[in-house]
């Protein structure tokens, strides 16, 4: 009997999501960062290596594709522990220029019959600097560096908020991902507009072509936009010759929810996560394979909860994958189980993924 879900997770369930996460985050932070907690954590919870998933991007080796959303580990605080769990490549973030609080409590949300979380968390961080000191002891664990505005800085000042990040922490992290696609930060998803999106990501490229070694910089966008602005995001993102795209972000539609419409309300606003924005997010893969062609990176992420999940993503045109939902409902042995199917899935015949770049 699986003891996560059947035992720990029902009983971390009945209570508040967000200091759940609190009890977790600061478990793995401060009880398994020792040498022998964290041989503990790669004895039973690291998957073995399966060569068919190596990946090479970027001039970076990942070990499998499935890696670590931004918004679970924010400050940078829990690059180890997480890596020890199995995944290939962690994103911090999103940071800002400035600590912020972030929204009012109650801002986490579990929505259990339909695996989902809804969040208003708002860029809770505490600000880029302080993230600084623990990115310097990463060693050679992948970390990409989620990036986004603060909340009283107005959209005509973003870019400044966007570069000031960039600027700190590029010495530190492998790669960066522009967020304008979270729907919590009021006015944010305003700069996926085309003119105000590509003057973001030119003056990033600009700062970032400076360097004598230019970093990969992807744009993560929200799975609510319309062909008509899917298409706008491709041009500037040709245009801009950017290294990527992550699909996608959390979703403000609630249609098909097993969920009642009085618990809906009650809840409020916020960014809808795991099973019921898959099929969109899998829907947007293919769909910007298909028009941006083989080169650009694309990153998969919404609704992967197993190792099928994974590999849809893929064969729609993904080359990585990130969870976040998947692993809160899943468990410490999430990495491992999608890993194990994913490798029977490709050896037995059964799945197929025809986007790998080994």
């Amino acid at each position: 009997m699986p003891l996560y879900k059947n035992i720990i997770a029902p009983l971390l369930f009945t209570q508040d999501a967000e200091k759940v996460h609190h009890w977790i985050t600061a478990l793995l932070e401060k009880g398994f960062s020792n040498a022998l907690a964290s041989f503990f954590l790669k004895k039973v919870y690291s998957p073995k290596v399966y060569p068919d998933l190596k990946q090479k991007i970027w001039g970076i080796d990942f070990q499998h594709p499935i890696g670590l959303a931004a918004g679970f580990d924010k400050d940078a605080k829990l690059i180890k522990p997480l890596s020890n769990l199995g995944f290939s490549f962690i994103e911090i973030g999103t940071l800002t220029p400035v600590a912020q609080p972030g929204n009012e409590r109650p801002r986490l949300f579990r929505l259990k019959d339909d695996q989902a979380l809804i969040n208003r968390m708002g860029f809770n961080n505490g600000g880029v600097a302080d993230s600084i000191e623990r990115l310097k002891k990463k060693g050679n664990i992948i970390v990409g560096g989620n990036i986004g505005k603060n909340k009283v800085t107005p959209n005509d000042k973003a870019v400044e908020d966007y570069l000031k990040c960039f600027n700190a922490l590029y010495p530190y992290v492998d790669y960066f991902v522009l967020n304008v696609s979270s729907p919590n930060t009021p006015g944010l998803r305003a700069l996926q507009d085309k003119e105000p999106l590509r003057e973001l990501i030119q003056t990033v490229q600009k700062a970032n072509n400076s360097q004598s070694k230019p970093k990969p910089i992807l744009l993560k966008i929200a799975p609510d936009l319309s062909t008509f602005e899917l298409d706008d995001i491709v041009e500037v993102l040709q245009l801009c010759r950017l290294d990527g795209v992550i699909a996608t972000n959390t979703t403000v539609d609630r249609s098909g929810l097993t969920a009642s419409k009085q618990k809906i309300d009650t809840i409020g606003l916020g960014g809808l996560s795991g099973r019921p924005v898959a099929n969109r997010s899998t829907e947007i893969i293919k769909y910007l394979r298909e028009k941006l062609g083989p080169e650009p990176i694309i990153i998969g992420v919404g609704g992967v909860f197993n190792g099928r999940d994974a590999i849809q993503k893929l064969h729609a045109g993904a080359n990585l994958i990130q969870a976040y939902t998947g692993f809160i409902y899943e468990g410490p042995k999430f990495i491992k189980k999608a890993l194990q199917e994913m490798d029977y899935g490709l050896k037995s015949g059964h799945w197929t993924w025809k986007n790998r770049r080994i």
